[in-house]
């Protein structure tokens, strides 16, 4: 079965090129899915043995948060990181301008085992990305020997001095630590030559040849040689096997024993000295390599004349065992664990196993793996409950396990939860302590709660803190904390209490509520409390539950019910709300308002011709609502049909119809208007009748003035109206009580203003009982008096506009010369007939005493 090896740090002692893939693992790496972070891959090269080479990847950081993770490897798992030295170096580099990352590898004096099949392979989070390429070493005079058998597990004794056929059969078999010398020899070679290619990896995996590409490709190149020669008799076999330390003997027999023979190692010929001995024995040349060393893992060969016979040399290490292996292990959850086995050799290559899978020594591993020595220890920082497993170590000489069993620390409370009770909006501080360091989870009321924005959630070592800032109703629960791995449940109860609290935020000024008269109230005022409080309405001392006027109380309201809205149901209402977190109460005034109370009777204070002037009273009740005006009606006394008289309403408290029939009686009614309606009217006025005063007289003249007397007369004036002429009021008044200088002298011109400047009281009745005459004399005046007169005419409704004389009146009498005033008829010539009569009259002008 095939496996995914591991980065594995503890291989320094066998030299960093030891890891191929089977041949056909070029072709399988060559079809890698296209590239997805490499922006520049590198590139297969050829060195010469002892020279320098780079190989170099690029990769985009633009898209990257961090840094990628690139790794190098030969074949298909050896990790080079672990073989940087003085032949390999691993170097990286970033660009900020640019920002791309570059990795080289740099091959520093290339060996002839070097060349083979490479890979560089980037990742970052769950991107991966894989580049195959190969690097060829040819030959060189100066090219040293390889150590390229130094992953193989080794068996055998020491100073072994067969030069026999190569026996992997010892090489790299699975035993125990105290039976490994009596299990049965596998040939390892005859395994892979007889395998299908696709089992070659798993053959590798099972018995430890970390080199498989190497050695196929060594064993392939000793086969294709194998060919009849002329120069030697019997040739070198394709392979021979020594262990570490031992002595290996290399003869060919000469077809001519004079023939020039010469001995190679990896291309360089090899000189006699303590190390090389060479034997002549009759046709044999014999080559003794003694205290052989994995420097003398190579190829070697022989030339005789033109001709060459080479074989290849596997030297191998003793094996490594175990020689105290590992025991079961039982602790608790979260100590620290450490899983120790000591092997024969110091700083062994020694793979560890979980349940079979190998582990790795990475950094960000939670398994650190740590080498003292010859003591081996796995550990585990703080165990956990996954670490439960069978654990092993592997070397190439044996093997050991041991169960590691990680149970939970018998769990003690050292600080349980607390009920609690706390208002809205202070906070909630839920808090435990337990024996052990272990995460946990909160519940409320059985479901999982996860930190937030609101819930905050704190451990730090053995204490748990659950933390709500401001506390809300719907936060009232049953808490409880659950350590994770533990069948242990800490419970509590918060209790969230709200005093209670009207919401009147929708009442008027005052928390005032109208309602209108004959309707229905139903006052809705919400509240909140928890636990929900009680409610009580009362008006006065009067407590209301029932009847028309009620009250309804709801989980999160409280509702007063006036089912019939009477004047009487206004004034205060108190609501009280209780719970054990607190009381408030508020007081509701109810205002019931309906249409206005009707006015008094109106007034009529004045009246005109078409027209009157009314007044009226307030109503005495506006209904609990202002006043907003009023509306007028008026009707013949004699009708029962009422007219509106305005359609705007009246603001005032007085109005003046108009349009009314002069002569005919009337009533008028008024009615009062708030925002509710309109009241009844009012009790109509007393029947009044729509009149005027006449016009002014008319064509006011003196007629006559004595020494003490003044007649005046005039003409009735032109209009009288429906209410008649009961006579005429003739004044006068002196001069000298505001006379005013510029009098007119026309006497044509007739005033209906004074010409000066008289006050009221200035002026004197001459006729204290009305005349129906048009004509009236003025007596008792002083002579050489001056006097202005005014006419005004009387009716029912009232006296007119005076009638002002022009000029002032001298209280004298004229005296004139009679003057014949001639018709112009008069002027022409009359023709009568004998015996008719013949009147003329003759018109004068005389003014005598």
């Amino acid at each position: 079965e095939q496996k995914t090896p591991q980065e594995d740090g503890s291989e320094k002692d066998k030299g960093w090129p030891v890891g191929e893939g089977g041949p056909e693992d070029t072709e399988k790496r060559g079809g890698t899915q296209g590239s997805t972070l490499f922006i520049e891959k590198p590139q297969s090269g050829t060195v010469t043995v002892g020279g320098n080479i780079t190989f170099i990847a690029k990769v985009e950081a633009k898209d990257l948060l961090r840094k990628p993770n690139v790794k190098w490897f030969k074949g298909k798992w050896m990790d080079l990181a672990s073989k940087a030295g003085k032949h390999l170096q691993l170097k990286e580099s970033f660009e900020r301008h640019t920002k791309i990352h570059t990795f080289e590898m740099h091959i520093i004096k290339a060996k002839e085992n070097y060349a083979g099949n490479y890979r560089c392979e980037v990742s970052y989070k769950d991107k991966v990305d894989s580049c195959s390429f190969d690097l060829e070493v040819t030959e060189s005079q100066a090219s040293q020997s390889l150590d390229i058998r130094s992953a193989f597990k080794r068996s055998g004794g020491e100073g072994q001095e067969d030069a026999g056929e190569l026996d992997f059969s010892g090489l790299l078999k699975r035993r125990e630590v105290k039976q490994q010398d009596e299990e049965p020899d596998i040939d390892v070679w005859e395994l892979l030559k007889n395998a299908n290619p696709s089992e070659y990896e798993k053959i590798a995996f099972q018995y430890g040849i970390t080199d498989l590409r190497g050695m196929l490709k060594r064993l392939k190149r000793m086969r294709r040689e194998v060919k009849k020669s002329a120069a030697f008799a019997k040739g070198l076999d394709p392979a021979y096997q020594v262990d570490k330390g031992g002595k290996v003997r290399f003869m060919v027999e000469l077809a001519d024993p004079t023939v020039e023979l010469k001995w190679y190692k990896n291309g360089q010929e090899i000189r006699p000295s303590a190390k090389y001995i060479f034997e002549h024995k009759g046709n044999q040349r014999i080559l003794f390599i003694n205290n052989c060393q994995m420097s003398d893992d190579a190829r070697y060969y022989v030339t005789a004349g033109d001709e060459k016979c080479s074989t290849e040399l596997f030297v191998r290490d003793p094996p490594i065992l175990v020689t105290k292996g590992l025991e079961d292990t039982s602790t608790y959850v979260g100590e620290h664990v450490e899983l120790s086995c000591e092997v024969s050799e110091d700083d062994a290559n020694v793979k560890w196993f979980r349940n079979g899978v190998e582990l790795s020594n990475d950094p960000n591993s939670r398994y650190k793996i740590k080498v003292e020595g010859k003591k081996h220890t796995l550990v585990i920082e703080e165990a956990a409950k996954c670490d439960n497993a069978v654990y092993s170590v592997m070397t190439t000489g044996g093997q050991s396990e041991a169960k590691l069993s990680v149970d939970l620390r018998p769990l003690k409370i050292s600080l349980a939860l607390e009920d609690q009770t706390v208002m809205v909006g202070q906070e909630i501080h839920l808090k435990c302590e337990i024996s052990e360091n272990v995460e946990g989870k909160w519940y409320k009321n059985g479901q999982l709660v996860e930190a937030s924005d609101r819930v905050k959630i704190y451990h730090k070592g053995r204490i748990h803190r659950f933390i709500i800032a401001s506390a809300a109703v719907e936060d009232e629960a049953e808490y409880m904390f659950v350590p994770d791995e533990y069948d242990t449940k800490i419970p509590c109860k918060v209790h969230v209490v709200d005093p209670p609290k009207l919401h009147l935020d929708g009442l008027g000024e005052n928390n005032t509520v109208t309602v209108v008269a004959g309707s229905k109230l139903r006052l809705e005022i919400p509240i909140t409390g928890e636990p929900t409080p009680k409610v009580m309405w009362s008006r006065g001392d009067k407590v209301q539950y029932s009847g028309r006027i009620r009250a309804e109380t709801y989980s999160d309201s409280s509702c007063l019910v006036i089912d019939t809205a009477e004047r009487e149901d206004s004034g205060p209402f108190r609501i009280t709300l209780k719970n054990e977190a607190g009381e408030d109460t508020a007081l509701i005034n109810i205002k019931v308002v309906d249409i206005p109370d009707p006015p008094q009777a109106p007034k009529v204070t004045e009246v005109g011709e078409d027209w009157c002037v009314m007044t009226w009273e307030p109503p005495a009740n506006d209904g609990g609502s202002p006043i907003l005006g009023y509306f007028i009606e008026r009707k013949k006394k004699q009708s029962s049909r009422w007219m509106r008289l305005n359609f705007e309403l009246c603001k005032e408290t007085t109005f003046e119809p108009k349009k009314m029939i002069e002569g005919v009686d009337y009533e008028v009614r008024v009615f009062a208007v708030n925002a509710i309606g309109i009241s009844k009217p009012s009790m109509p006025s007393k029947p009044f009748v729509p009149i005027a005063v006449t016009s002014p007289p008319t064509m006011l003249a003196l007629d006559e003035a004595t020494d003490n007397s003044v007649t005046m007369k005039w003409r009735p004036p032109d209009r009288i109206g429906a209410a008649g002429l009961d006579g005429y009021v003739v004044e006068y008044c002196f001069e000298g009580n505001g006379f005013s200088q510029s009098i007119s002298t026309d006497q044509s011109e007739e005033l209906m203003e004074p010409p000066f400047n008289v006050e009221a009281d200035e002026w004197i009745v001459a006729n204290p009982e009305l005349t129906d005459k048009t004509k009236y004399t003025i007596t008792g005046l002083p002579t050489g008096s001056k006097i202005l007169v005014r006419v005004k005419a009387v009716n029912a409704a009232g006296e007119s506009e005076p009638r002002y004389h022009p000029q002032a009146i001298l209280v004298k009498e004229v005296i004139e010369p009679p003057k014949i005033r001639l018709p112009r008829h008069l002027k022409q010539t009359y023709t009568r007939r004998v015996g008719e009569t013949v009147n003329l009259v003759i018109p004068f002008q005389v003014r005598t005493k």
